[in-house]
């Protein structure tokens, strides 16, 4: 620090052992002109910034190949909304014209991806907005999301942590034979399990709906979160186990370290960063998720809603709907890179 010339309203003055006056830095001046800890910063903006425009070019194929293949279904959709009512070939036509049915793929699409960057998500069969579904459907979903990332997270990583502590241990065994089980069994078997022996029989939860408010969300949040619960246990109990037997933790042990703490600041938080990613990433996969399980448990969201257009062959919701869970996908990636930093300082982005 010597040799710089700091202004006078800036430093600390003090007199040395030679009663010299001399001029000191203040503190917290130094920490916010240092160079290293900006560009670390810097970087770390430049790579969020990256992220995001690189995100667009996603978005707007993900919504192209959605698109595609909701354009390639059979069927004629306006068949599909006159159901058994007599419409005659004059009406069919008006709507066909009317929702745009006779344009080509590209302008159908085109009108689209327009209408959706200025807002406009269009409008399904009923003339309603298709913002408007969104926005109604949209937090019921999240709801049930936050609901089953919580129990992802509290139960399998408390599951897999006394697994690894407990190796094979009757704990451990059963474990690993309850998330072997719920591995592979169909979530809508599950969820209509649950629903027969905690709704129906036991008459703990709520059997549909969501009248009662976030209570209606515990168990179809707990059936979408089994799978992933499984997948959260394990790899915590095998990151825990890779950790616990590296050298750093041998060290802190024989430094005589108690096994509280190490397990806690040393052992745990080395092995979340793999449980983190896998949970990042697992919002995305919960998001969708959301159509059997809300189809099950009859939760007006938007995996509700993509079920029903899928059926009406409405192009509009369908993309719509899936190009918003993409968006949360990538959101949620950028979220646990970042994440990555806080869990281990040696990341850094350049």
């Amino acid at each position: 620090m010597t040799g710089r010339k700091w202004p006078r309203s800036l430093i600390n003055e003090r007199v040395d052992s030679r009663g010299v006056e001399r001029a000191l830095p203040v503190p917290w001046l130094d920490d916010v002109l240092d160079v290293r800890r900006l560009w670390q910063n810097a970087g770390l903006f430049r790579y969020v910034v990256k992220r995001l425009l690189l995100a667009i070019p996603v978005l707007i194929g993900t919504s192209l190949l959605i698109y595609s293949l909701v354009y390639a279904l059979p069927g004629d959709p306006i068949r599909a909304l006159a159901g058994d009512r007599p419409f005659t070939p004059e009406v069919m036509a008006q709507l066909r014209e009317r929702f745009h049915l006779n344009d080509p793929f590209l302008v159908r699409y085109g009108k689209y991806i327009v209408g959706f960057l200025h807002g406009d998500f269009g409008t399904d069969f009923q003339e309603r907005p298709v913002a408007q579904t969104v926005s109604q459907r949209l937090p019921v979903t999240l709801r049930l999301t936050v609901v089953a990332v919580v129990f992802e997270t509290i139960i399998g990583i408390t599951a897999g942590v006394l697994c690894a502590v407990r190796r094979g241990s009757f704990y451990d065994n059963l474990v690993l034979v309850t998330t072997t089980l719920l591995v592979s069994m169909p979530v809508f078997v599950l969820g209509f399990l649950a629903q027969y022996l905690f709704g129906f029989k036991l008459g703990w939860f709520p059997i549909a709906g969501i009248r009662d408010g976030w209570y209606s969300f515990l168990l179809p949040g707990l059936v979408l979160a089994s799978l992933s619960m499984a997948y959260v246990a394990r790899l915590t109990r095998t990151s825990m186990l890779e950790t616990m037997d590296a050298d750093f933790v041998r060290t802190a042990r024989a430094k005589g370290i108690s096994e509280s703490r190490i397990l806690l600041r040393h052992t745990l938080r080395n092995s979340l960063i793999p449980v983190v990613t896998f949970i990042g990433a697992d919002v995305g996969a919960l998001l969708a998720g959301a159509v059997v399980t809300e189809s099950v448990f009859n939760i007006p969201g938007l995996g509700r809603a993509t079920f029903d257009a899928v059926r009406n062959q409405e192009g509009a919701v369908v993309v719509s709907i899936l190009t918003l869970i993409v968006f949360f996908y990538i959101f949620f990636n950028l979220v646990v890179d970042i994440l990555y930093a806080l869990l281990d300082p040696r990341i850094r982005y350049e």
